[in-house]
């Protein structure tokens, strides 16, 4: 998968991982893929919900040593 944007929320408690997740998104064009990186429990759930809210498509989510890499494609 090609990842156009990544952002670094490590340390950052909900909401601020999806709110930050939604900035970028609004600076990016169609299609293209946004990796965010967090460690906050409550974003496994935030971000697939945030992405069925505002009508993103959650591509789905990778754990790393660092945290949990969630993917979103914009739309």
């Amino acid at each position: 998968m090609h990842i156009d944007i990544t952002l670094d929320a490590l340390g950052l408690l909900c909401p601020l991982p999806v709110l930050k997740a939604q900035k970028a998104l609004k600076s990016m064009a169609k299609n293209q893929v946004l990796s965010l990186l967090a460690n906050d429990p409550a974003a496994g759930i935030d971000v697939p919900h945030f992405c069925s809210e505002s009508g993103h498509e959650f591509l789905g989510q990778e754990t790393s040593d660092d945290g949990t890499f969630y993917f979103i494609r914009h739309k």
